[in-house]
């Protein structure tokens, strides 16, 4: 009997960039998905439709795997209901109740915190994850590109007047960085499962809010559904199994960089499926990000 051959640095790496490229694509187009979703539906419903479909999706997909659930007894539940509740259903809702009142783009900037929080907890509570200046540096700058990128043309106190929301989306922002701090921090499970413990435990707190806040009494109109699905399997479910495997195998810093490049590839896709009007802005704001990342690089590091 043969032993297995370890995978090589390069192999490692090579999946940890198609497994960011993933995570970029199906977080970029969820915004299309909850644009179009939320026209038809209340944000209570959005998170728990979305989040059953991915439990359901996720499920299935572990036990393809060869995988199984731990003893219900398991303290490993105790993690994923904390993480489900503020990594999921808590950040999801705060997230969907805040855009009724404020625009996708503001919405882009306040979410953009995410990063700089990440890595002031990561400094503090991951091994490995220390914050120099040149890392603080680079993601200031990036952070800088989002805010060009979203930047309304005219500045005004109107940008203020819904200070209510925009905290519901800061503080989504500083729990998803938590939950990102947490993951790293959690008991080693495999990612299927893990993803599908998160899920069905965000599902669960979904579905008591929706029960106790806007029962819905018939169902949404059909391309409402689909989009519930497409965010249920692709940016809820498949994206989970891609975040807790990108964290396990490198940390929370790739997992921050990564959430600086989402809003590009969402700005593509509105441009591209939703007939938005392309702004020159993108242009310099992609480079200013893509600046930012550069610079929050680790010196040491040889790729």
């Amino acid at each position: 009997m043969t032993n297995a051959t370890p995978p090589s640095s390069h192999n490692i790496q090579m999946r940890l960039i198609l497994y960011c490229a993933i995570l970029v694509i199906v977080w970029g187009s969820a915004f299309t998905f909850i644009g179009h979703a939320v026209q038809y539906v209340s944000p209570a419903y959005l998170v728990a439709s979305r989040t059953i479909v991915g439990s359901i999706f996720l499920t299935i997909f572990m036990y393809w795997r060869g995988h199984r659930f731990p003893k219900l007894t398991d303290p490993l539940w105790l993690w994923f209901a904390l993480l489900g509740l503020i990594g999921m259903a808590a950040p999801f809702l705060f997230t969907a109740k805040g855009q009724v009142h404020v625009d996708s783009g503001l919405t882009s900037i306040l979410i953009g915190f995410m990063p700089l929080v990440t890595i002031v907890l990561a400094h503090f509570f991951i091994k490995g994850e220390q914050l120099s200046l040149r890392k603080l540096l680079g993601f200031i700058v990036g952070f800088i590109g989002i805010v060009i990128l979203f930047m309304p043309d005219t500045l005004s106190f109107e940008l203020i007047k819904d200070w209510h929301a925009q905290s519901l989306i800061l503080i989504a922002a500083v729990l998803y960085a938590f939950t990102t701090v947490i993951i790293k921090r959690a008991p080693a499970v495999q990612a299927s499962v893990g993803a599908a413990m998160l899920v069905i435990c965000s599902a669960i707190w979904s579905i008591l809010w929706l029960i106790c806040t806007d029962m819905p009494t018939s169902l949404p109109p059909q391309p409402a559904i689909w989009s519930l699905i497409a965010l249920g399997i692709g940016s809820t479910g498949f994206a989970q199994i891609t975040y807790i495997r990108v964290i396990q195998m490198s940390g929370p810093t790739l997992i921050a960089k990564i959430n600086y490049v989402v809003p590009i590839f969402a700005l593509i896709c509105g441009i591209t499926f939703l007939n938005e009007p392309f702004n020159p802005r993108a242009v310099l704001a992609l480079c200013i990000v893509f600046l930012g990342l550069l610079i929050a690089r680790s010196s040491k590091a040889k790729n």
